[in-house]
């Protein structure tokens, strides 16, 4: 869906971790929202459209039980989630309320945007939301997700939204104020970055980098894939400290975050970027290097006669990883045909004349065009 950048408002993410939002002595949960719910408000009242990506239903349902660590197990963070999620969006819904504007709570899992249609379908709800001035409140459905359902703190998510809504901006609120070279709690050395033009800068960064706080499910590690998410879609992405009270106000009228992650120049479309980003794949093709050069440089879909290796159990019409001889992923792409039809084909002749297709090139993205 092709939103023209000139003609219409500024259309923003913004998400707010977990950290922020349990508080503490000074601040608490109450007040921070209000304070956001002020900023939020005054920026929608000059024309700009928001969507909130909003963590923070475990740790406020723990409070609410006067549980003092983070539970463990799904089950019990899944009750949790059930108990906090509404306290949250009342929260939300009272602060806003004040200000004249509306809520409405949007609950995803990776399911809701793993079918084309599904991911289509939550686009164009949370565009209607927009069109009649409410502000959605988005969250990972916390108290369904299973462990592999979950994105991570909900950074990935708020990427996803951004790319299926073809954002102007990913605003990531954190407990840091910017981007480091190393963790700068253990390194005394560590560089602060203010630009990100190329991601592959920080693929490298150190490990605790993937550590996350006692409350919070992502790390670092999870702001970056976010970061390459959005980017890789044409969206700029400002990481910043939300515990200052003041820096979602300088944000919204135009300031920069500690670390900016630049938009790559020749972004992906919509589509592929749902086929690199929100689809997880189930299964693994392997393929001969014909087929490698075929796909790489000659822009063609993948046919049956270049497969030499199936992994995992698929149905057809399902998302896989396409793989060199080597075992380097070079493609993602949504399968024809089912794992058992593949792997039948591999035990017969190669078919003379025109070989069946595996994967189309219209579902097909290169792992280049992903990994920019």
């Amino acid at each position: 869906m092709a939103r023209s950048k000139i003609t219409m408002s500024i259309l923003r993410v913004i998400k707010i971790g977990t950290s922020i939002l349990r508080g503490s002595h000074e601040r608490t949960t109450a007040s921070i929202i209000n304070s956001y719910s002020r900023s939020l408000s005054r920026s929608i009242n000059k024309g700009d459209r928001i969507v909130l990506v909003s963590s923070g239903a475990v740790g406020l349902g723990c409070n609410h039980l006067g549980i003092k660590n983070r539970p463990t197990d799904i089950v019990s963070l899944q009750a949790i989630a059930a108990i906090g999620q509404g306290y949250l969006m009342s929260l939300y819904e009272q602060s806003m309320n004040k200000h004249g504007h509306k809520v409405a709570q949007v609950l995803l899992t990776r399911y809701d945007l793993e079918s084309r249609k599904s991911y289509q379908n939550a686009s164009n709800t949370l565009l209607k939301l927009l069109d009649w001035g409410v502000l959605p409140v988005v969250n990972e459905n916390d108290t369904l997700s299973s462990d592999e359902l979950k994105y991570g703190d909900n950074d990935t998510l708020s990427a996803l939204v951004a790319t299926a809504l073809n954002a102007d901006q990913l605003i990531l609120l954190t407990d840091v104020d910017r981007l480091y070279s190393s963790d700068p709690r253990t390194d005394n050395k560590a560089k602060p970055i203010t630009d990100v033009h190329h991601l592959d800068i920080v693929t490298n960064l150190d490990a605790n980098s993937k550590k996350s706080g006692d409350w919070g499910t992502g790390g670092m590690n999870t702001k970056l894939s976010a970061a390459k998410v959005a980017t890789s879609s044409g969206i700029t992405v400002h990481m910043a400290d939300g515990r200052n009270p003041t820096v979602l106000d300088e944000l919204l009228n135009g300031s920069r975050g500690g670390t900016v992650f630049h938009p790559h120049p020749q972004p992906m479309r919509n589509r592929k970027s749902w086929l690199a980003h929100a689809l997880k794949p189930v299964g693994r093709i392997t393929i001969d290097q014909g087929a490698c050069k075929a796909l790489l440089h000659k822009g063609a879909s993948l046919l049956l006669v270049g497969i030499i290796d199936i992994e995992g159990n698929f149905d057809g019409n399902q998302p896989v990883t396409i793989n060199d001889e080597n075992g380097n992923e070079i493609a993602r792409g949504i399968s024809s045909l089912g794992s058992y039809v593949l792997r039948m084909s591999l035990k017969r002749p190669k078919p003379l004349g025109q070989s069946p297709i595996a994967v189309h090139r219209d579902v097909l993205v290169l792992r280049e065009e992903y990994l920019l």
